[in-house]
């Protein structure tokens, strides 16, 4: 049977995650093909890192980079007093399976590719 695994991360085990462990574990799974969708998603500052970590392991042959889609943050009145915002949700592909169509406020539309890696 052929098909892409999604793995669906819930906010309690990202939060018992460091940042770097987060990124490689996401790093990991994508690499493997596989789809990561974070139910807290990334702070922006988490999300440039595994931008850059991804480009410090592109390999044109088998492994040539990420889709990252998140919802906007969601501005509660926590966030504004501490001024911390992160993504709502996050889904998170290699770019030769994910392509996202759109992106709103509350809907990610994303076509995933099942053919060869």
């Amino acid at each position: 049977m052929e098909g892409v695994q999604l793995n669906l991360v819930s906010k309690e085990k990202l939060e018992k995650m460091g940042s770097m462990e987060k990124l490689r574990m996401i790093l990991d799974n994508v690499k493997e093909g596989k789809i990561v969708v974070l139910e807290s998603g990334l702070s922006p500052e988490e999300e440039a890192k595994l931008i850059e970590l991804t480009m410090l392991e592109i390999d044109h042959e088998s492994f040539v980079g990420i889709e990252v889609e998140s919802y906007p943050p969601k501005e509660t009145f926590l966030s504004k007093l501490f001024g911390k915002k992160s993504g709502r949700l996050t889904l998170i592909g290699p770019a030769n399976r994910v392509k996202t169509l759109s992106r709103k406020e509350d809907l990610i539309t994303a076509m995933v590719h099942l053919g060869d890696k």
